[in-house]
């Protein structure tokens, strides 16, 4: 079974906190292990009939590419399909609605990652996302630039953090300063500012 829904312009990507926080937390462990890479994996929601993705959930997947040529890289595609139908299994409200990446600009690479990652996926809702992450921002503001593809260039689109009053109990200041305090990672700690100040 697949879910689509037909190609139609994207005004506006809200990533909730949890995502981020879980994509911060992927790419702290990644880092531990090899600083030179960065994180890419699939983001989970909804697409409103006006153009609104939410994004609520995300998972890693494993990803390698060549530091000297662009064109050499891979995408664990069993792992995604795996995560996804456990996803699935879980809430079957949640449909892939994107990718996301930890590097905070594109990359020359990244049309020929989207199109490949999602040419065959069932649960898709096209046209899918592609979400940057700032996991080190230098200065304030929204961490994450999203962008969907037309043809063969992507399209900025606008990008805001709003969490839904469920997620604000799991997302509390006492919570988030708990994780901070323990890691004491500078990175963590400016997207962790940005949230709570938001």
């Amino acid at each position: 079974m697949t879910t689509t829904q037909s190609a139609s312009r994207i005004e506006k990507v809200v990533v909730h906190p949890l995502v981020l926080r879980n994509i911060v937390d992927n790419h702290n462990r990644m880092i531990a292990k090899d600083s030179g890479k960065r994180v890419v994996g699939v983001l989970l929601g909804s697409r409103s009939s006006r153009g609104i993705v939410g994004v609520t959930n995300s998972y890693a997947v494993p990803f390698e590419e060549d530091g000297k040529d662009p064109s050499i890289w891979s995408f664990d595609r069993d792992h995604h399909e795996y995560m996804l139908r456990m996803f699935k299994g879980l809430n079957d409200k949640e449909d892939v609605v994107g990718w996301y990446s930890t590097c905070p600009n594109l990359r020359e690479n990244d049309l020929a990652v989207h199109a490949s990652i999602f040419r065959s996926c069932n649960y898709v809702l096209n046209p899918v996302v592609l979400v940057t992450i700032d996991v080190q921002p230098h200065q304030l503001g929204t961490p994450t630039k999203a962008y969907y593809a037309v043809k063969e260039a992507f399209v900025p689109v606008s990008t805001e953090i709003a969490p839904p009053e469920v997620e604000e109990i799991g997302t509390s200041k006492p919570v988030f300063w708990l994780i901070v305090s323990e890691r004491e990672e500078s990175s963590h700690t400016s997207m962790v500012k940005f949230i709570l100040d938001f």
